[in-house]
């Protein structure tokens, strides 16, 4: 029997009405957000506080305790330009992994409502360095103040609670207690059995770390392995340390205070000159890995570490096909939106937009293919032609060589928009530049079919609205892609898009003109992924993400 701390147990407490919020929520699929979205809950200096809490860390060892630590790492670089300078403990991946097993049966004697109460406690805490995490996830990743606010606060731990969520809902399947199997036999005496389940992880868990949604794209597989009794090991991209290495600190003091070992969550923690990664995925001790990224290292894991369940996020080819529209004016309006946000370093944002060669129908009358290319174009030169609301926007460009990819990207086609850099008003280093947008030819599916990651996206000509859906279907089913937009007036037309996106098994969003947006996702709501084609192989968040992080081992004896 385990003894659970008072501390624990008070915590049980405390969120079981968020986690009854909770469930509910996964189940309706409605608008639900424990997290406050904008500043005022926060404080009315919440601003100036975080500011303050980040500038703390600059140029300074970053303390956290490392089991075995022996030196420091560290080579994060702003894109706003700023110094950085921070330093972590350079990790010993023998003694990390030593540590995160010693750590794992006590978590794993705790009951389901324990270990997701813990997890609560752990976001709440993270919520509440929310105006310091602001300025972590900015200076690391180029994402602007707002985004930075929201997609690496309150939007990442909602997703941190929704895999919580799902652990708990999964966890929670068979009865918690003694179950008695009593099976008749005729005149005999009955069969009788005593029961019981325990929850078994399977190991140690790695979180691979993104540079550009580090918390975001981390939250959930970080959760989802602990709250199911894992152990985890977060691994953050060289580039982007500071968020993760913040939300370990946190959970390791939460962890700590409930009566737990804090190695439960670990970071390890290196350079770019140095990577660890594979050494670490690849030990017997790893039972599940997390990893949003390149393809190429993406599928190298799926590959290479079989001895682990392997979650991860690759590249794939966005699409937005438009066939006809009765708000040509408030289409484009939502599209330029959409190509411009964080400069299109989210693996969300559309890289293909597909129309037909003999242009679409409109409430403005038809509309050829070169004038609906051109008022894409115009469109989003018109939205970033104020520098200083451009780059609230668009943010910053998180590495250089994405800066690159744009120039050679304008090499491919017809250059419908170029892309300009721009001088930030008041980060004088910031690495700041606008999308560019290119015609390609249908024919050039070796050039649109894989992702050019960043701030570029192609107008591709097809026969007409079928052969445009088709085409697009191809492109996902062979390469890939996380979302897709469709703009048709018919009836007929979305619903053999809707067909199309179900044999591709990406997500599909019609004729969104307003403040809803392709490229963005509502926790508790919107399935990120769908795990059924080449850029996922896991949703976030389904039960299938966090299902196989632990087994249901039954015990059984006569009554």
């Amino acid at each position: 029997m385990n003894v659970i701390s008072t501390r624990a147990m008070e915590l049980v407490s405390k969120h079981k009405p968020t986690l009854e919020k909770a469930v509910q929520a996964a189940k309706t699929r409605g608008y639900w957000s424990l997290y406050p979205e904008h500043l005022k809950p926060y404080g009315e200096n919440a601003k100036d506080e975080g500011m303050e809490a980040f500038k703390a860390h600059l140029g300074k060892p970053f303390e956290i305790d490392v089991p075995g630590a022996s030196g420091t790492v560290g080579a994060e670089e702003s894109p706003f330009g700023i110094e950085m300078g921070i330093t972590y403990p350079k990790p010993d991946i023998n003694e990390v992994l030593k540590a995160a097993q010693a750590a794992m049966p006590d978590w794993r004697r705790a009951a389901p409502e324990v270990r997701a109460s813990v997890c609560a406690e752990i976001l709440e805490r993270l919520n509440a360095r929310t105006p310091e995490m602001i300025f972590a996830v900015m200076h690391t990743t180029g994402q602007a103040f707002m985004m930075a606010f929201q997609a690496g606060g309150p939007h990442a731990q909602d997703r941190g609670l929704e895999a919580v969520t799902y652990g708990y809902m999964a966890m929670t399947q068979v009865p918690e207690g003694e179950v008695i199997w009593e099976k008749p036999q005729g005149k005999n005496p009955p069969l009788v059995m005593k029961k019981h389940w325990r929850i078994a992880p399977r190991g140690v868990a790695v979180m691979i770390g993104c540079s550009t949604f580090p918390t975001w794209n981390g939250y959930p597989g970080l959760f989802a392995s602990l709250v199911t009794g894992n152990p985890v090991v977060v691994k953050p991209h060289p580039g982007a340390v500071l968020p993760l290495a913040t939300t370990v600190k946190i959970a390791r003091e939460v962890l700590a205070e409930a009566g737990f070992d804090p190695n439960l969550v670990t970071l390890a923690a290196d350079d770019h000159d140095a990577p660890i990664a594979k050494e670490l995925c690849t030990r017997p001790e790893v039972k599940v890995i997390d990893f949003t990224g390149s393809t190429a290292f993406g599928t190298w894991l799926e590959d290479n570490c079989r001895q682990a369940q392997v979650y991860t996020e690759k590249a794939g080819v966005n699409f937005v096909v438009i066939e006809s529209t009765d708000d040509f004016k408030g289409m484009i309006r939502n599209m330029s939106f959409t190509l411009s946000l964080y400069t299109g370093q989210m693996c969300t944002t559309t890289q293909n937009i597909f129309v037909p060669k003999g242009g679409i129908e409109t409430d403005q009358g038809h509309k050829s293919f070169d004038e609906v290319a051109e008022a894409l174009a115009k469109g989003v030169e018109k939205f970033l032609s104020d520098d200083a609301r451009a780059v609230e926007v668009l943010g910053a460009i998180q590495n250089p060589a994405t800066a690159e990819r744009i120039k050679e990207a304008e090499k491919m086609g017809r250059v419908i928009l170029e892309s300009r850099p721009i001088d930030h008003p008041y980060l004088k280093g910031a690495r700041v530049h606008t999308p560019a947008m290119l015609v390609l030819e249908k024919d050039r599916a070796a050039d649109y079919c894989k992702e050019c990651f960043g701030p570029v996206s192609f107008v591709i000509p097809c026969d007409d609205g079928t052969d445009c859906i088709e085409t697009a279907k191809r492109t996902v089913q062979e390469h890939g892609a996380i979302t897709a937009g469709l703009y048709s007036t018919s009836r007929d037309v979305i619903e053999q898009a809707e067909e199309a996106c179900l044999d591709a098994q990406v997500a599909l969003s019609v004729n969104l003109t307003g403040g809803v947006f392709v490229n963005q996702t509502a926790a508790f709501s919107d399935f990120h992924a769908t795990g059924g084609n080449p850029a996922a192989n896991a949703a976030l968040v389904d039960l299938a993400f966090v299902a196989n992080r632990f087994r249901f081992v039954g015990v059984r004896e006569p009554a």
